[in-house]
Formats: structure tokens, C-alpha cells, sequence
């Protein structure tokens, strides 16, 4: 028999935080993730699975009361099948009609599992679990929502013949594009907020990330940050795209030469959407990491049916890697 534990306290969040057998979870993401519960599986003084709850401020989908489950880990099946037993249950009892998971409150927080890991090694700021919690959630119940990819531009060479038109098109409104100011950070942070704030509103699942949040995230990566590859668009003063891309500092880590950079965010204000903005800041980009002497591009997690897929495939990507959000129906569906 499993016990159950309620996060409580501190002594109990130290536990949730650092479980031996479970992959370590970040103390500010997870105070930043705002659960409504967070519970703690136990075998003795053993922690064996874990998870946190939303169900207050949890997204939109079609008719559904969704709640969702993240901060997810579980060391072997039967006490996966014990957590989720009891997640879908508390997350019923507060109206849930439909689970979601994982995600860790929010798609501006960590979310989706790697389901296809293909031959490409992990790269930077990649989401990572263990090959048997996909399996877990699919015994309990839990089928695909939604699929995601990530694609490898293995060279930096290729060129889009539409660019000439298409940049003397832009220029000609006075669009202008610039490097990141790194002197800057905050600020430049808060102009891309701008354009973060409406272009993501319509994507799937989202719900409003406030800006400090925003700033916070992205002030992690400010060591990472090489600022001719994180690029603005501009015209009369005002941000209308951008386009935020990290060399690949896993590739150090293994003692390898860095030579990949990661396409973390691409986003263009509505205004501009279906203008060829964002194709433009690509090819900026691609060739600003190209000087630099980086060989390779890998666009990071992007939807099944997001225009950054196209985008990538105007730049020879190739799928590498894939990744699944699951949901499973609970008592009281519509």
C-alpha cells in the first residue's frame, strides 16, 4: 500500500523538490506554476511518484472543466496507476471534465513528454523524461491531444530565392531589424513582450503569462544568450516581430564544438502575420549564426499544425524528434 501526502509544508516541498528516484524539479518554476495541490506518493519514507494540480486557472478547450496535471514522476507503474487514479479523481470532484497533461500550469511553463526520441542527442533547454511516464499515462487512460516536432536544419548554407523580394518589401514600410541590445536586457525584454502577448494568445492551450513572469523566464537564459542571434523587427519605433535563438550549450557540455543553434521562440504582432515577417527574421538569423560559425539549425517544439513548420521546411528541416500532450476524460464529461 501507497501512502498519500498532501504538500503541506516546507519539510513536504523539500521532498516534492528533490525525490531521489524522480528527475529534480526547479524551486522558483515551481513556485512560479501556482498548483492548487501538489501531492507526494510514498512507500515508507520512500517517495515513489508525484504530481501538481490545476484546475482554477487552467486553459480553455472546446466545452470541457479542464484540469491539468504536471510536475509529473512516477518509479514504476503501480504507483503511477495509484497517483493518476487519484489525480483524475480530486480533479473530477473539483468539476474537471477532461484532464490534460503533462503541463506544469501553463504552456508558458514545461509541458509535453518526449513519446519518438530518434538518433539526435538532447539539445538545450529540450524537455526531458524517463521513456516509461508516456507508457504510464496511456495504461491509465490518457490518449495523444496533441503532437509536437522538432526538426534539425542541417545546413546553414540554404537560401529561400523569395528573400530579395520580400526583405525590399518590408524595407520599403520601414521595417527595420536589429540585434538584441544585451546592455539592455529588461527592456529589450519588455518590447518583446509586446509582441508575445497577442501572437501567442491564439495558440493552443494558452492562457496569459503577465509580463514580469515573462521577463523573469527569460532572464534565465541571459548567460546562454549570444545577442546577434536574438533579433527585433521594428518600424517607427514600435517591436513587431522577433526572433529568439540560443546556441546549443548541451553540445559544450559533452564536451563537443558547439555548432547548433536552437530557433527557441519566432513570433511577428498580427498585424504582420502573413507578411513574410517571420520567414525574413529566419533567414537573418540563419545567417547571422552562419558568420558566427555555427553549422546547424534545430527549431525547437513546434506544433503539429504551427506556421514555424512551415517556416523550417522553406529551410530543409527534417523532423528529429517528437513529443505528445495526452488527456484523458474524467467523470461528469459533457
Amino acid at each position: 500500500m501507497f501512502e498519500r501526502l498532501r504538500v503541506a509544508d516546507e519539510r513536504d516541498l523539500q521532498r516534492f523538490l528533490a525525490a531521489p528516484d524522480l528527475p529534480a524539479l526547479d524551486a522558483a518554476a515551481v513556485a512560479r506554476a501556482h498548483a492548487d495541490a501538489s501531492w507526494l506518493l510514498l512507500a515508507g519514507d520512500a517517495v515513489v511518484a508525484r504530481c501538481s494540480l490545476w484546475w482554477t486557472a487552467a486553459p480553455r478547450y472546446l466545452d470541457h472543466q479542464v484540469g491539468l496535471l504536471g510536475h509529473y514522476g512516477a518509479v514504476s507503474e503501480r504507483a503511477a496507476a495509484e497517483l493518476l487514479r487519484l489525480a483524475c479523481a480530486e480533479l473530477a470532484s473539483q468539476g474537471c471534465t477532461l484532464v490534460i497533461g503533462p503541463m506544469d500550469g501553463s504552456t508558458s511553463q514545461r509541458y509535453r513528454f518526449v513519446t519518438e526520441r530518434g538518433a539526435e542527442a538532447p539539445f538545450f533547454l529540450e524537455p526531458e523524461n524517463p521513456d516509461a511516464y508516456p507508457r504510464q499515462l496511456v495504461s491509465a487512460g490518457f490518449t495523444p491531444l496533441a503532437q509536437y516536432y522538432s526538426s534539425l536544419q542541417d545546413s546553414l548554407e540554404v537560401r529561400d530565392p523569395r528573400l530579395p523580394d520580400i526583405a525590399a518589401h518590408l524595407a520599403a514600410e520601414g521595417v527595420g531589424i536589429r540585434p538584441l541590445d544585451l546592455d539592455c536586457f529588461d527592456t529589450e525584454l519588455r518590447r518583446i513582450y509586446m509582441v508575445v502577448a497577442p501572437s501567442f494568445s491564439a495558440n493552443f492551450l494558452a492562457t496569459p503569462i503577465a509580463e514580469d513572469e515573462f521577463i523573469e523566464q527569460y532572464a534565465q537564459v541571459r548567460p546562454y544568450v549570444r545577442p546577434e542571434l536574438v533579433l527585433l523587427a521594428e518600424r517607427e519605433g514600435e517591436t513587431i516581430g522577433f526572433m529568439f535563438v540560443l546556441p546549443d550549450w548541451l553540445q559544450a557540455q559533452r564536451g563537443e564544438a558547439v555548432t547548433t543553434v536552437i530557433v527557441k521562440t519566432l513570433a511577428v504582432a498580427p498585424a504582420y502575420a502573413g507578411r513574410s515577417l517571420a520567414t525574413l527574421l529566419s533567414a537573418r538569423v540563419q545567417d547571422a549564426a552562419r558568420q558566427l560559425g555555427y553549422k546547424r539549425a534545430i527549431h525547437a517544439l513546434m506544433h503539429e499544425r504551427n506556421t514555424s513548420r512551415r517556416i523550417s521546411s522553406h529551410f530543409a528541416g527534417h523532423i528529429i524528434r517528437r513529443y505528445t500532450l495526452f488527456a484523458r476524460p474524467v467523470a461528469g464529461t459533457p
